[in-house]
């Protein structure tokens, strides 16, 4: 799969150019258009909000994805060394060579057995990030650290290390969103900060 970005920065939209015969998995609601003959498979969801497979026919074709919000698109590239922790709700899309592991071991210390604001994911490919507004790269040098409210983080490598602390320990908090936490994040690793929040409070 490859991926083509336009619009950027303010209303991307990312196409999807597919191998013939070659699936990815998306949500429904993200499907712009297609190139005719991409066969759609939404399962048995019901509404535009359920995951769908798009697969290329025999010439090949592809998919235009967009996020539901003004933003931009983040093509993020696995190598297979590594796998990355990504905002819940941000992923535009996932090829077969990706997965999603939602029982990942790095999340223990975060969320216990709470279903959190976040999920990892692994393998060798690239998939496509909806981001509000525009894209901050950080690179953390071993020891260095930054604190980001959880609404505005996308992504990190999961190299990074990783604390969740309450901003009021008295306040209300809430594993699921992120409302009334904070993320300490500290190096060596990679860090995507969004510039906006494209949902309320960590919108998942």
């Amino acid at each position: 799969m490859q991926v083509r970005t336009r619009h950027t920065q303010a209303f991307a939209v990312a196409r999807l150019v597919l191998a013939p015969g070659e699936a990815v998995q998306a949500e429904y609601a993200a499907m712009v258009a297609t190139s005719y003959g991409v066969v759609i498979d939404s399962g048995r969801g019901r509404g535009r909000a359920r995951p769908a497979v798009f697969t290329a026919p025999a010439e090949g074709g592809w998919v235009d994805l967009a996020p539901a919000h003004a933003g931009d698109a983040h093509v993020l590239e696995l190598d297979g060394s590594q796998g990355w922790c990504v905002a819940r709700g941000a992923r535009l899309a996932l090829p077969v060579t990706l997965r999603a592991d939602p029982g990942w071991a790095g999340f223990h210390p975060l969320f216990g057995v709470e279903h959190g604001f976040l999920e990892h994911l692994s393998g060798m490919g690239v998939t496509v990030l909806a981001c509000g507004g525009a894209l901050d790269a950080i690179a953390l040098d071993p020891g260095e650290a930054i604190t980001v409210e959880p609404a505005h983080l996308l992504a990190y490598s999961d190299t990074t290390q990783v604390r969740l602390r309450a901003v009021d320990p008295s306040g209300p908090q809430s594993l699921r969103t992120g409302d009334g936490l904070l993320l300490d994040l500290a190096g060596p690793g990679q860090v995507l900060v969004q510039t906006r929040r494209p949902r309320p409070a960590a919108g998942r």
